[in-house]
């Protein structure tokens, strides 16, 4: 088997696909940060064209490149030729892990921590969670940071610290029950909770079914769910992501639901994806495809089945107009190509006004791991987002995806300019529009 055997697996004819036209490039964020070549999509494929050929190796620049990509898929909507770069980028950053070139803090932390033990382990993941909330409630965090006990730390180690998320308890687990159900249902969904959603945002979860019980759906949400596999097959651990996949299929009733919705864009993107995932698996292709038939992003969903609007003189809505700036999910907007639901949800809500966010479809920053990975570029995109919040002038930013609330809410907090701002998911705000109608 060739040394390359990931990128020359692949149908060669997807990486001819590029023209090398360059109507990628204005879109992507690490060129339009460096102007090299080799760091935009056009480029990278390349590389991974000429890996497949046999004339470049597989070497720490090829990894750093490939690294260096926030896998945004900007390009793939840009693309006039319709380039899979989704799926060229999974497979050059499988080829990097199945080489072993990505050294560093990166692999330790990647591999380890995040792919290989916590988030195969939900058990495991909520006891870390667990612990982290003692950590941040008891007081612990905030006396070793007025301590300065952090500076004692490693370099890397006091970085990571800083990056610690609020843990907010109690979980999905402890707030949705496995079965609700509204008086007349039209429809069974399941729910899918998520990860770091379960642990950060578990409000949201509370939310988005709250909204689906308002629009006739029973919602099915098995309290131990798997994570759905993105993170490892956007870090090139396909056969981790492959396993995750096969547990899902296992642990869902597909052919008793009308749809499995997801309220996170990354995970969504992911989620829809399983049949090609599970392509060459014969007792899990046939589930795969069903599975990815419906799959929905809870801003589709509740379009597709025309979501009720709230009525506008329920008492304990804002009496002046809410202004609210939508950030969009780059893997929900060009992933999975949802862009017109989310706004449409929003202007459903009572008394909110849209404000235009500039670059709303331009990444902030967070994209999986990579304030991990490349803290630095990382930082700059979120700075970047920043400025043209603050510009705008909303009182509430809304997005679809944890990493995008996590990244727009910790550089939030530390902007004067955007410190009273609240950061939210659009389903929030339609969930309390419906909890005021019953108020008396």
């Amino acid at each position: 088997m060739s040394e390359s055997n990931l990128l020359k697996s692949l149908d060669y004819s997807v990486l001819q696909q590029c023209m090398h036209c360059g109507m990628c490039l204005p879109t992507c964020p690490t060129y339009d940060a460096t102007k090299f070549e080799r760091s935009s999509p056009r480029g990278r494929i390349r590389l991974m064209r000429e890996v497949a050929d046999g004339r470049l190796d597989v070497g720490p620049a090829f990894a750093d490149e490939m690294s260096y990509c926030l896998g945004c898929l900007a390009c793939q909507t840009a693309c006039p030729a319709g380039v899979d770069y989704a799926t060229l980028f999974e497979a050059a950053r499988g080829e990097v892990e199945r080489r072993g070139v990505a050294g560093g803090l990166r692999r330790r932390l990647v591999r380890w921590a995040t792919m290989s033990v916590l988030f195969r382990r939900p058990r495991l993941l909520r006891a870390l969670g667990r612990l982290l909330w003692l950590y941040q409630r008891l007081g612990v965090q905030t006396a070793i940071r007025r301590l300065a006990v952090v500076r004692l730390l490693p370099r890397g180690l006091q970085r990571l610290e800083s990056m610690t998320p609020v843990v907010r308890a109690p979980f999905s687990h402890q707030r949705i029950a496995p079965r609700e159900t509204p008086p007349a249902a039209k429809h069974r969904v399941a729910l899918v909770t998520g990860c770091v959603q379960d642990l950060l945002y578990a409000a949201v979860n509370r939310a988005t079914a709250d909204v689906l019980l308002a629009n006739g759906c029973e919602v099915v949400t098995p309290p131990w769910q798997y994570c759905c596999g993105s993170l490892h097959a956007h870090n090139g651990e396909l056969e981790l992501a492959r396993d995750l996949a096969r547990r899902n299929l296992d642990l869902y009733p597909v052919d008793e639901l009308d749809a499995i919705v997801s309220n996170a864009g990354g995970c969504g993107s992911h989620l829809k994806k399983y049949a090609h995932l599970l392509h060459n698996d014969a007792a899990y292709r046939d589930r795969a495809e069903a599975w990815d038939a419906k799959v929905h992003d809870i801003h589709e969903w509740l379009v597709k089945i025309g979501v009720r609007a709230p009525r506008p003189s329920a008492r304990g809505l804002p009496d002046q107009p809410l202004t609210v700036a939508y950030d969009a999910s780059c893997h929900l907007l060009h992933g999975q190509k949802v862009a017109r639901q989310p706004l449409d949800i929003l202007r459903l809500v009572p008394n909110v006004v849209l404000v235009p966010l500039p670059e709303a479809d331009w990444c902030c920053g967070a994209a999986g791991v990579y304030t991990l990975t490349q803290p630095e570029q990382s930082a700059k995109l979120l700075a970047r987002k920043l400025d043209y919040l603050a510009g705008v002038g909303a009182a509430v930013v809304a997005t679809g995806n944890p990493g995008c609330l996590l990244q727009l809410e910790t550089g939030m907090r530390r902007d004067p300019r955007l410190a009273h701002v609240r950061v939210c998911h659009p389903v929030e705000l339609l969930a309390e529009a419906y909890a005021a109608e019953s108020r008396k």
